[in-house]
């Protein structure tokens, strides 16, 4: 546990540092389309400075999510925030097994994130557990957000995914009796990251595993390319004092490669990067990414789209197509992990 701990205390510093991790929604306040499903770092910085202590309290008690536009908290029951943090981050139209390992890590999320405030208070959430603060905290509509979103087909969509989350509403994962960091992602590589390559700390739940699923995912490989200017600006707004020679080929040059296939170390002008740092610098779908060079321009060619980390939401889809059940996805995606009921 103590190792767990000093993990989890580590990791809630580097995820700070992160580039905002929800890039599941089309755009703010929308629901998750099939292109862009969701990612979480659990970028609840909160929730991982430290583990949360065993104690008794109402499992069923509404989530106290704080209105980042109003500054008003809404108490928002347990069924209603679930269905409405899945509407945020997966698409409808995946099979419900996928949808039902979608919600288990939602209420995962939560949970976790409900007993770190209970125990160490953020004073910036006002006695709330969170905000939809989506640059923060996980994704989370209200069901006339749903509404609006999926128009005619809401009452189909909205149906389909609050009978997913009916059938798993009691259940959290856990590692050793506490709720995990229950990260997700879009879509990996091919093979997905451990915390420690992605964040710096090690979690022992969060390692690598095959989703070799994702290969078949649309956009898997994207290429976007910059010209000299372009590269350049964004070069120098991200890292200042680089020095950018007239070899643009050197720019920007990759040095070490996980087995998972995210940029762990990289150059950029000189000055040595993370893959990660790159990502939030370039707008890449990844840390995965090889870069090239055409003349006046720069191709980054990317893999997956998210950080690696935890569970793919396309391979998790990929898995309900092949009979998998939502116990299935979630025991391959966090290794060594429990399905237990909230009590």
């Amino acid at each position: 546990m103590k190792r767990y701990l000093s993990a989890a205390m580590l990791l809630s510093a580097s995820i700070l540092l992160l580039p905002a991790a929800p890039v599941w929604l089309s755009g703010k306040g929308s629901a998750a389309t099939e292109e862009e499903t969701g990612e979480i770092s659990g970028t609840e910085p909160a929730s991982v400075q430290e583990e949360p202590e065993k104690e008794d309290y109402q499992a069923d008690a509404p989530y106290r999510v704080l209105d980042a536009a109003s500054g008003k908290i809404m108490e928002v029951p347990v069924r209603e925030y679930v269905i409405g943090a899945v509407c945020a981050e997966m698409p409808a139209s995946f099979g419900e097994e996928a949808l039902k390992a979608q919600a288990v890590a939602a209420h995962t999320y939560a949970e976790r994130q409900r007993r770190r405030e209970r125990n160490s208070p953020t004073p910036e959430l006002n006695g709330a557990d969170f905000s939809n603060d989506t640059s923060k905290y996980q994704g989370y509509l209200t069901e006339e957000q749903v509404r609006q979103y999926y128009g005619s087909s809401f009452d189909e969509s909205y149906k389909k995914i609050s009978d997913a989350a009916d059938q798993v509403l009691p259940y959290v994962i856990t590692y050793e009796d506490e709720p995990i960091i229950s990260a997700f992602h879009s879509m990996s590589s091919g093979r997905t990251e451990s915390a420690e390559n992605a964040w710096g700390a090690a979690v022992d739940y969060l390692v690598p595993v095959d989703s070799s699923f994702d290969l078949s995912a649309p956009k898997y490989m994207e290429t976007v390319r910059y010209s000299r200017d372009v590269l350049r600006e964004k070069l120098e707004t991200a890292f200042s004092g680089i020095a950018l020679t007239d070899d643009m080929s050197s720019w920007v040059t990759v040095e070490d490669v996980s087995g998972s296939g995210t940029v762990l170390s990289a150059y950029a002008g000189g000055r040595k990067v993370t893959g990660n740092e790159l990502r939030s610098a370039l707008s890449l779908r990844s840390a995965c990414f090889e870069v090239s060079y055409e003349g006046d321009e720069a191709l980054f060619t990317t893999r997956g789209f998210g950080h690696g980390v935890g569970m793919s939401q396309y391979g998790a889809a990929a898995m309900a197509e092949e009979g998998k059940s939502w116990r299935d996805i979630l025991s391959h995606y966090y290794t060594g992990c429990e399905i237990t009921e909230v009590k």
